[in-house]
């Protein structure tokens, strides 16, 4: 199979015309190309905005696809024995992360509660000191 038909068939614009590794830039390598053809021709920097949100390289700064309940997965390398490790380090970390928040969301909770059983000492206290007086 040729270069050009394999690089048509991945389904990507930019592989049509052959610039397929430019999917793989960081967002920020966009924006600048973004920014830059803003100021050289504007119409050049609106299709490169137009492509980066039809490409889904627009999402939110935080990690949208936690959020959204997915993660990102990278493509296989060909290596069997890398991929499964990488899938069950991947896997692992993320019970790792799960279990993190759970403990933050304890803690906070704790903390939450801890503040309001405060509050409503402080509010008990002197509530109860001028009712006793009056």
């Amino acid at each position: 199979m040729s270069h050009s038909a394999n690089a048509a068939s991945s389904g990507s614009p930019l592989a049509a015309i052959g610039l397929e590794r430019m999917d793989d830039w960081p967002k920020g390598a966009w924006i600048a190309m973004m920014i830059g053809g803003f100021i050289v021709f504007w119409p050049l920097g609106l299709a490169i905005l137009g492509y980066m949100i039809w490409s889904g390289k627009m999402r939110g700064w935080k990690n949208s696809c936690r959020h959204a309940g997915r993660r990102h997965r990278s493509r296989p390398t060909g290596n069997t024995a890398f991929d499964a490790y990488r899938e069950e380090t991947l896997k692992r970390l993320e019970e790792e992360q799960h279990a993190f928040e759970e403990f933050l969301d304890r803690l906070r909770r704790a903390k939450d509660e801890k503040e309001f059983e405060d509050f409503m000492a402080s509010r008990k206290g002197p509530a109860a000191d001028s009712s006793t007086s009056v």
